[in-house]
């Protein structure tokens, strides 16, 4: 794969390597799609002007004045859309099918997973996520904090990373786990205890460079295994107060009613999964502005894992609960962000969540603001999601209408991230 910068490139899929930042009178590049999806609507014969790092006009094709020097890029049958914005991403997992979770926690190498880290970055963008939120490294320690630098410095190819770094979890309750009880073994995130302790736990990541605070409010630690709240309320409403004042949102991870309540009472940002979910809960989202990021995908895989055949055998008790979370959420009007969870299964497969999305009930236009308008906003994203003037030039070619048919989003022919053109 091969970076071009915007205004030199002639010919789509030619490979050439990166030239130096052209004169700013040289720099503009007119894309003309079939449509613009501009992160709310769908508009025929739009075209976009970009200058730069930057969109400097958008619009009816009859209202761009194209500048002298202008490069012009045909996008026949193709639809321009805003760059992608993967809500829940785990970039240094790949799929538990080819190594179980905790065989990749204990088993494989720091610099092993660092490596596979990039190689999944490189898969993201070009799937056409041009930005992403990664929720912990699962044992990798801070390690997505250089690999979000290496990104923006240009070393290697990626997204524009939202990083959590160790996330969150009550001391016992997250795993590997030993059969030895004295025996002192990594853990895939960070434990806290208390007020105090998980105080210190927000401070020290955002200190090490996290952008987002990750919590574990449950957790498969009650009898037997099943799922039971972490932290109390004392603890969580502690824990969003310290990095609400640093100006960073808070994502949780609950699967269970008491969990999800708890966390909508301290005042989260996002609850990722919501498998307890109920109309009582959502409405309080709803009221609150707590936004749902469901992972459908990550569900559907582990069942796949555990021998589910998809339209073969029924759906098990995981999947059917997630489409009664995902109706209910919709029915209430909450928030919903795209985001599937992705390193449970293949990074560069991360659409795959918005097609099932669509499958699950939600019109394709809406997965369409879910993936690219609505993330920017419930993330704090400013200048990103949108196609308009002074936005920056992330943007993603597909072929056909992914308004029509959603699978469109899979087909994927250009990608540009930061006025840089990224193909194979």
């Amino acid at each position: 794969m091969k970076s071009f910068q915007l205004s030199f490139f002639a010919i789509l899929f030619t490979c050439v390597h990166v030239f130096a930042q052209p004169k700013a009178d040289e720099s503009y590049t007119l894309l003309k799609p079939d449509r613009v999806f501009d992160g709310q609507q769908m508009h025929a014969g739009w075209w976009v002007l970009v200058n730069g790092n930057s969109i400097r006009a958008v619009g009816d094709s009859s209202s761009i004045f194209k500048p002298p020097a202008a490069k012009v890029i045909n996008l026949k049958g193709m639809t321009l859309m805003p760059g992608m914005i993967e809500g829940h991403s785990h970039l240094f997992l790949h799929p538990y099918d080819e190594t179980s979770w905790d065989d990749q926690v204990l088993k494989e190498s720091r610099a092993e997973r660092t490596a596979r880290a990039v190689v999944h970055a490189k898969a993201t963008l070009l799937a056409g996520f041009t930005t992403t939120r990664d929720l912990g490294t699962e044992g990798a320690g801070y390690d997505d904090v250089g690999l979000k630098a290496a990104i923006e410095k240009g070393i290697i190819p990626g997204p524009r990373m939202l990083v959590a770094t160790r996330a969150i979890v009550a001391t016992g309750s997250y795993g590997p786990k030993a059969l030895v009880n004295e025996a002192d073994i990594l853990k895939g995130a960070e434990e806290a205890d208390g007020v105090d302790g998980i105080t210190h736990a927000v401070r020290s990541q955002i200190g090490h460079g996290a952008d987002i605070v990750k919590i574990y409010v449950d957790y498969r630690w009650g009898l037997n295994e099943t799922a039971e709240p972490t932290f109390t309320l004392e603890e969580l409403k502690t824990a969003v107060e310290v990095a609400h004042s640093s100006g960073r949102i808070v994502a949780v991870h609950s699967g269970t009613t008491e969990g999800m309540r708890r966390a909508i009472l301290a005042g989260v940002n996002t609850i990722e999964h919501g498998d307890g979910g109920t109309p009582e809960l959502f409405a309080m989202m709803k009221e609150k502005g707590i936004a749902l990021c469901p992972t459908i995908s990550a569900t559907e895989a582990i069942a796949t894992y555990h021998g589910w055949k998809k339209g073969v055998d029924a759906d098990p008790a995981g999947v059917k609960q997630k489409h009664y979370i995902f109706t209910e959420a919709m029915k209430a009007g909450v928030t919903i962000c795209m985001g599937g969870d992705v390193g449970v299964f293949s990074h560069g497969d991360n659409a795959r969540e918005m097609l099932l999305m669509a499958e699950y009930g939600m019109k394709p236009i809406d997965v369409l603001r879910s993936a690219t308008s609505v993330n920017a906003q419930v993330f704090g994203l400013k200048r990103l999601g949108n196609i308009k003037t002074w936005y920056l030039a992330d943007l993603v070619a597909v072929e056909g209408d992914p308004s029509e048919d959603i699978k469109a989003v899979k087909m994927v022919k250009m990608v540009i991230k930061d006025g840089i053109i990224y193909t194979n």
